[in-house]
């Protein structure tokens, strides 16, 4: 028997607010509103849509030193990022990877003053948790901040809806972190999000989360969403959702994410290595890889969805990768997909087709994102 759904705090809002409820990471979460989920997404790229992702995991790390700096090289132990150089006020994206190179998890991490604040995904979080404490556990305190909510409002608006609570936060750039309070709230903020908008993440005590939830959904640009329109906004963004288009499989070269890996942690660099996987890593840095992300443009409107096999030929006898993740995109007016493709497909304009149910649709190797991001820099 599988164990009860968790819920978040904002449960009862999302009844409230006539969410159809689903099964996601373990916890009981609104995939849509009554708007829908075309509505919801659309809303988010003019306005602001506001979205719950309590379910992710808030870790909290500080070196039993005191000292941030004796935190941040213990964490690099773990990731290929710079965290070293993470100024205090600031986040950054980084990779949890293994030895043989694949990625366990991506994740948030922000520079809180004198400890480290680590947003990993929901259905990672315990193994991110336990990971975390028995690989750091002897020099840093590692929490798991039980009890904490998670806002994302993303979208245009969103820093109208914000300053309205706290003015601060319009002086806020992109992938700054602040502690602000919002309605009463005592809340940490960071300019970011998954929907290639301008937007901010929200957390807070679990008790305080309805108050701020209400206090932003007053302000009339903001509307709420769910997991349906936050997957459509990601992909259009070229985001990647872990457990699809990355995962242990995967390395950060293949999924196009060597950016996150900044020039001190790289051969060369002044902390090169020194993380799970570096050796194979620093291989692929320098020779490439057999196979790599890309972005997908299907010719028409049906959808390509996550799972279907691309080939090199219209017959369907060279088999050239598969795609991890598929939509129509509403802001782009037409379907969008993300996949592994044999690294001599990869090149932007290159002609493949994809399987979809027992045909093969042409599609166009296509440049990521699809829709321009908007963040405030």
């Amino acid at each position: 028997m599988n164990p009860p759904l968790l819920r978040t705090p904002l449960y009862d809002l999302h009844l409230e607010l006539g969410a159809r409820m689903v099964p996601f990471a373990g916890y009981d979460m609104p995939v849509q509103y009554p708007a829908g989920v075309m509505a919801e997404h659309l809303h988010t790229r003019a306005k602001a849509g506001l979205f719950d992702v309590s379910h992710m995991g808030q870790v909290r790390l500080c070196a039993r030193s005191g000292q941030l700096a004796d935190a941040a090289r213990a964490l690099e132990a773990l990731v290929p990022a710079d965290i070293v150089s993470l100024k205090p006020g600031r986040q950054r994206y980084a990779l949890f990877t293994t030895a043989d190179g694949g990625i366990s998890d991506d994740l948030m991490v922000a520079n809180m003053g004198d400890w480290l604040l680590l947003v990993v995904n929901a259905a990672c979080k315990d193994a991110d948790f336990a990971h975390v404490r028995d690989a750091l556990g002897a020099t840093c305190d590692v929490d798991m901040l039980a009890d904490r909510a998670l806002i994302a409002v993303q979208g245009p608006a969103a820093e109208a809806a914000l300053a309205a609570l706290n003015p601060r936060a319009a002086g806020m750039r992109f992938m700054d972190v602040a502690e602000l309070e919002l309605a009463g709230v005592a809340c940490i903020v960071s300019r970011s999000g998954y929907t290639g908008e301008d937007g901010f993440e929200i957390g807070m005590a679990a008790g305080g989360a309805v108050t701020v939830a209400r206090a932003l959904l007053a302000h009339p640009d903001v509307a709420p969403a769910g997991l349906g329109a936050r997957d459509s906004l990601r992909l259009e963004a070229g985001l990647c959702l872990y457990g699809s288009d990355i995962d242990l499989t995967t390395t950060p070269v293949e999924a196009a994410l060597e950016w996150s890996i900044q020039k001190s942690r790289r051969p060369g660099g002044a902390r090169a290595g020194g993380y799970p996987g570096a050796a194979i890593v620093a291989d692929q840095l320098a020779d490439g890889t057999t196979r790599r992300r890309v972005g997908l443009r299907a010719h028409g409107r049906a959808p390509v969805r996550g799972g279907a096999d691309l080939f090199a030929d219209e017959a369907g006898t060279q088999p050239a990768g598969r795609v991890t993740s598929g939509a129509f995109g509403p802001s782009v007016g037409g379907p969008v997909a993300m996949g592994y493709v044999a690294a001599d497909h990869a090149a932007t304009g290159t002609p493949l087709f994809a399987s979809v149910r027992g045909r093969l649709l042409p599609v166009t190797v296509t440049a990521m994102p699809f829709a321009a991001p908007t963040f405030r820099r």
